[in-house]
């Protein structure tokens, strides 16, 4: 015997597959996206049938949203494909229905051009800091993007003219909220690469 103590190996970290629930839930977010595009342009002026249905995939898309991050997180499905593919399913949801109702007319340019010059410049900001560490998500901005996509499904819903108020008061706390946390952003990544940490 040589008396060396045997030392249990180290537990090898399990293999995520790329192909998971979670990413699946993205990739179905990115599929609706010109589905959803290609029914609230078909159906503009075509009774509220149209409306509605370009509506409901909105919100449909905008549940996987919430929910694959969760799922990801719950049953340690986390991949780098998941990563990067969740923004940007994100931005293009969020982006081609600013922009289709800037096209169709129902939604000032200027609030479209503000919601994607922030995005824009989240995502620079990110890969700027990428060698320095990863800024995490913050409950505002968790905020922001739940009151987007409410303010958005507001706009989508063929609604009277009674409920103007209440579509323009959302869509201002959306404003807001991009903005700010938009800035707060910054001075965290200005920090980051300070090494003064991302918190």
């Amino acid at each position: 015997m040589s008396g060396a103590v045997d030392r249990p190996s180290a537990t090898p970290e399990p293999v995520v597959r790329t192909l998971n629930l979670a990413n699946l839930l993205t990739i179905s977010r990115l599929a609706l996206v010109p589905l959803f595009l290609a029914v609230l342009f078909v159906g503009a002026g075509h009774g509220e049938g149209w409306r509605l249905l370009a509506a409901g995939l909105f919100a449909l898309a905008s549940v996987t949203d919430q929910v694959d991050g969760w799922v990801a997180r719950r049953y340690g499905l986390v991949t780098d494909f998941g990563k990067i593919a969740d923004p940007i399913a994100d931005k293009a949801l969020t982006g081609s229905a600013l922009v289709g109702l800037s096209l169709l007319g129902e939604l000032p340019w200027w609030v479209t051009i503000v919601i994607a010059a922030r995005e824009l410049g989240v995502t620079l900001l990110r890969f700027w800091v990428i060698r320095h560490g990863v800024i995490p998500a913050s409950r505002g901005g968790k905020a922001k993007t739940i009151t987007q996509l409410v303010a958005i499904g507001l706009f989508l819903l063929p609604l009277p003219g009674v409920f103007d108020p209440v579509r323009w008061s959302m869509m201002g706390i959306a404003l807001v909220l991009t903005v700010v946390t938009g800035l707060d952003y910054v001075v965290r990544a200005l920090r980051l690469r300070a090494g003064g940490g991302a918190r």
